[in-house]
């Protein structure tokens, strides 16, 4: 049986290992985004309607121009941006955050 002193030498390496991992992760991400914390809901539920209704560009890009308008003037540009590259950004591997379930894309 082990003493407890290397036990909690073990867990105490191992959580300071963990610790300064987290950091590094933490301090590549940078600071979340405040316009696009402030819009998220917005945001997904414009992009789920796109990825249902199986929008093409043309489509897509007309419906993200019209649904700012509810927004204050100063922010419909950035809205409109901020749909836009999360748009572009699209792909399997990262669909699942606007909740759209594979089975209905096909």
């Amino acid at each position: 049986m082990l003493p407890y002193s290397l036990l909690k030498d073990v867990f105490l390496w191992a959580y300071e290992r963990t610790a300064a991992r987290y950091a590094v992760i933490r301090q590549s991400l940078g600071a979340p985004d405040p316009f696009k914390l402030n819009y998220q809901i917005r945001m997904r539920e414009l992009i789920s309607t796109i990825i249902i209704g199986g929008m093409d560009s043309k489509a897509a890009s007309k419906l993200i121009r019209v649904r700012p308008a509810k927004l204050p003037e100063d922010e419909q540009a950035s809205f409109v941006e901020a749909v836009d590259t999360e748009i572009l950004a699209l792909h399997e591997g990262n669909f699942a955050r606007y909740r759209v379930a594979i089975a209905r894309l096909f």
